[in-house]
């Protein structure tokens, strides 16, 4: 089969298209057809190798994370929900050659969820590394029901599903949006009860609505220490590559 990927770290030059053998499901696992692998600021990541410590290079390395398709074949033990013949999504981990963008991929099955109605394998495959990254951003921040969240770069994928999953945690929304028309009625569109211009300012402007700053930011814009005055003080801070960035446990206000 045919899959896409690299032998060497670099720039977009090292991407191949790779001649691999076709994989068989085992026990637990499905085997699906993929239509459809999104992109992601990761698999740039990890081809260039700024991940090599959480993913190293191996002689083969297959990327994408999102895969969507139809059940092609199943091991043993798979739940009866997917046949041979469901569409479906899937995350993977992007390591070796169990990447996303190929012709055919294994995944576990507690990786692959019946696509939704509605929408095409191509936009479906768009939503689990996103909607994914945003439900562990609030998971991080951890706040209760009627807190107050900054989410910065709302008006982009991450920022788009926390500010829906945030609502729907029953969490106050402040959100950043670009001076145009589109941006400003997605986000309130998505369901922001406030709305503020996007940019370096966005800490003064969540300080006018609450003085005393935010209980948790999710900063989906990678601004990094600019978003700290955003958030109150023992306040938390959720960064999409804390991992990669490095950061510290805490500041002098206690905010982590």
């Amino acid at each position: 089969m045919k899959a896409v990927g690299f032998t060497t770290f670099g720039g977009p030059e090292v991407m191949r298209v790779l001649e691999l053998p076709q994989p068989d499901p085992g026990p637990g696992q499905v085997r699906i057809k993929v239509v459809a692998a999104d992109v992601n600021p990761s698999d740039l990541m990890i081809r260039s190798g700024l991940a090599h410590e959480i993913l190293p290079l191996a002689e083969v390395n297959v990327v994408g994370s999102d895969a969507a398709g139809v059940v092609d074949a199943v091991g043993e033990g798979v739940r009866p929900d997917l046949v041979v013949g469901t569409e479906v999504i899937a995350l993977l981990r992007p390591q070796r050659n169990q990447g996303a963008q190929a012709e055919y991929v294994v995944a576990p099955a507690e990786s692959v969820v019946r696509a939704p109605a509605g929408a095409t394998l191509v936009e479906a495959s768009t939503l689990l590394m996103n909607a994914l990254t945003a439900r562990m951003s609030l998971e991080t921040v951890n706040l209760e029901p009627g807190a107050t969240v900054a989410i910065i770069g709302a008006a982009g994928a991450v920022g788009g599903y926390a500010v829906q999953l945030a609502r729907a945690d029953g969490l106050t929304v402040i959100a950043d949006a670009a001076d145009r028309d589109h941006d400003h009625d997605l986000v309130a569109g998505l369901g922001a009860d406030h709305i503020v211009a996007r940019g370096t300012g966005f800490a003064d402007h969540v300080r006018r609505i609450r003085p005393e700053g935010a209980d948790g930011v999710i900063d989906a814009a990678l601004l990094d220490d600019a978003v700290e005055p955003a958030v109150r003080d023992g306040g938390t801070i959720a960064g999409l590559r804390g991992a990669l960035q490095g950061h510290r446990d805490t500041t002098e206000r206690g905010v982590r």
